[in-house]
């Protein structure tokens, strides 16, 4: 495992912070760590980072103890805050060749090293502006290439998209894609779901300070919510699809969605073929009818369903 927790807590007085966290993740997979504020996301990653001493159990990254053995857990991973602070006075290739010297990357280096990492983050065009001239959004694409300098194989991304406007968050998504598809590991919180939903191998869900779901998102998925979720799109005789799914007692939570219907389904293979029978013999113009993937809030509102939010 690239990184893996046993136990793991994390106490402030007599506040429990993080309670007994056991993690797995696996080389070259986005894990993703969902729930809201407060909930442990935070203090997991920062344990995780050395930032950031626990009260209880043990930590590893790329095998190495978080304790025990800091300085090599700092040279495997790059870790990226929330909010972080930058050099107002260095321009874009300027702050990364100050980290590229604390990281003791040769300076014959140096040059070609940022010029790669700027094109990486689509900032090329901005190697020579001033940091604080850039936008919210350039400024978290220049964070993610700091972190990236001495090549880490493990990447800690707390809430990485915090604050950023659509497009800026799209930008960002395709560049963790890219380094997904690179191989590296990759820790990413949020309590925005959807950003999650297209990166993720793996997801957790944390609420107050303990893990009450881990696994795939499709694992997770069908655990927690039960059957399957099916989309229906028809050309006409809507209303007649919708009465005869209103109808059925296999049938639950149906609502609207792109040109017909999406619903959990409780039953056997051969009962979803024998709805779609019954849609056809009503006359609906049946154009999909099949399996639809789970959104992230789906699965996040029935596994904390009185687990209570804060």
């Amino acid at each position: 495992m690239v990184i893996e927790t046993v136990h793991l807590g994390k106490r402030y007085g007599t506040l429990q912070a993080l309670s007994d966290l056991n993690l797995a993740i696996e080389p070259g997979k986005v894990f993703g760590f969902i729930g809201p504020n407060g909930a442990g996301k935070s203090t997991t990653m920062m344990i995780l980072s050395t930032l950031l001493e626990q009260s209880e159990g043990e930590a590893y990254v790329c095998g190495y103890n978080v304790r025990k053995d800091p300085a090599s857990v700092r040279q495997s991973i790059g870790y990226m805050p929330d909010f972080f602070g930058v050099y107002d006075n260095l321009t874009a290739v300027e702050y990364l060749e100050f980290y590229a010297g604390a990281f003791k990357i040769p300076a014959r280096n140096r040059r070609s090293l940022v010029a790669d990492l700027l094109e990486l983050v689509n900032l090329s065009p901005k190697a020579d502006a001033f940091v604080d001239s850039l936008s919210r959004g350039m400024q978290q694409r220049l964070g993610l290439a700091r972190c990236l300098v001495h090549d880490p194989a493990v990447l800690i991304l707390d809430e990485p998209a915090s604050g950023l406007d659509p497009r800026a968050r799209i930008e960002l998504r395709e560049i963790i894609k890219q380094l997904r598809e690179m191989g590296k590991t990759i820790l990413i919180s949020s309590h925005i779901l959807p950003e999650l939903a297209e990166l993720c191998d793996d997801i957790g869900v944390i609420e107050h300070g303990k893990l009450i779901a881990c696994g795939s998102v499709h694992e997770v998925s069908n655990r927690e919510t039960g059957g399957s979720v099916m989309q229906l799109r028809a050309l006409r005789n809507l209303d007649k699809a919708a009465l005869l799914l209103e109808s059925s007692p296999l049938v639950n939570h149906l609502e609207e969605y792109m040109g017909g219907f999406r619903f959990y389904f409780q039953g056997t293979e051969q009962e979803k073929a024998e709805l779609l029978q019954e849609l056809m013999d009503e006359q609906v113009a049946v154009v999909y009818y099949g399996d639809a993937k789970k959104n992230l809030e789906d699965v996040f509102l029935a596994i904390t369903e009185g687990v209570g939010m804060e």
